[in-house]
């Protein structure tokens, strides 16, 4: 079905992993990540025929980040959403100076190595 060597995991299993149990009934609520899917374009399944979903371990990740925000600390959706676009700017903001700080540093090593040769000449 899927060729990578990436372990995949059915709504059931997930639901299993983030303990989405009704207490009086024992059913797993897999309505529960069909809801967050729907409503945080962060979580990505895999979607086959038939609607099976399958999630990997980023899509994992994150519904564990949004339980957390929604369930834990109480948050709404729109403050959920809010927190988790505002952590991918910060990623991203952080990427970017990653990579402008190789970038100086190239520079700065670009301009020592002219300097050593201006002193040997």
């Amino acid at each position: 079905m899927i060729q990578n060597d990436e372990k995949y995991y059915s709504i059931s299993e997930v639901a299993k992993i983030l303990n989405l149990i009704d207490q009086k009934t024992g059913k797993i609520n897999t309505h529960t990540l069909r809801f967050w899917e729907k409503n945080f374009k962060q979580i990505k399944p895999k979607i086959f025929s038939g609607r099976r979903r399958l999630y990997n371990s980023s899509d994992i990740k994150i519904l564990k980040r949004i339980k957390y925000l929604l369930k834990d600390k109480g948050m709404t959706l729109l403050g959920a959403k809010k927190h988790l676009n505002e952590e991918k700017s910060k990623l991203d903001e952080l990427n970017k100076d990653h990579i402008n700080t190789k970038n100086n540093l190239k520079i700065k090593i670009k301009n020592i190595s002219n300097l050593i040769n201006k002193l040997k000449e």
